[in-house]
């Protein structure tokens, strides 16, 4: 089996050492070695029977082969991690998909991605690289969902969006077919999208609507 950590302490690096036991239950795959925190206050301690190791440090002084998963939801967070430790030679970001769920050849996934429990994906979808989509979220064909994106619980995203960067969309959030999200840009739970949105706002309601905007 694979060397596996997962970067993050909290609920849903929780959830993915879950979703990693998931996994292993169908097909043996990952060693999961523990958790990885930059709050070195964290190291020792235990979560849902396994360590946290340790900082990026960690990671740095493994000398074998590892892989790293996000258990980290923010898009920017991800993206702050994965910028601190990509320069490692030895450690790669496998793509954590739930065993029930089925990915179309149609498809395209890049690296680093992690699909839960309950997700449907119909055809002709490209996941960049660190997408994250939550429990129970539906995704339509031809859809492009960029570089560390997050999707979380029930999502509803239909035919032909693109979702730019770093688009944190909310919990029961539901976009129309064709919309494009700016990069940075948040939309809160339950928000209707039925109209593009621009970048860096934080995006709110039913039609959903800009009500702030915020730094790049």
């Amino acid at each position: 089996m694979n060397d596996i950590v997962i970067y993050g302490a909290g609920g849903f690096a929780r959830e993915v050492a879950l979703l990693i036991e998931q996994i292993n239950a169908e097909k043996p795959t990952w060693n999961l070695l523990g958790f990885i925190d930059d709050n070195v206050e964290n190291t020792g301690k235990i979560l849902n029977g396994y360590s946290v190791l340790g900082d990026s440090k960690w990671i740095e002084d493994f000398d074998k082969e590892l892989s790293v998963s996000l258990g980290i939801g923010s898009p920017r967070a991800k993206e702050k991690i994965i910028n601190k430790i990509k320069h490692i030679d030895s450690i790669g970001f496998p793509n954590i998909i739930h065993p029930t769920v089925g990915i179309s050849n149609t498809n395209i996934l890049g690296e680093g991605i992690i699909i839960c429990e309950g997700n449907i994906l119909t055809c002709n979808i490209s996941l960049n690289n660190f997408v994250t989509i939550n429990l129970n979220c539906t995704i339509g064909h031809d859809t492009i969902i960029d570089e560390f994106c997050t999707l979380l619980p029930n999502a509803s995203i239909s035919g032909g969006v693109n979702l730019n960067k770093r688009v944190d969309f909310g919990t029961n959030a539901t976009i129309i077919q064709g919309i494009n999200v700016g990069e940075n840009t948040i939309v809160g739970a339950g928000a209707v999208v039925v109209k593009d949105l621009p970048a860096n706002c934080t995006a709110v309601g039913m039609p959903a609507k800009p009500i702030k905007f915020h730094e790049n």
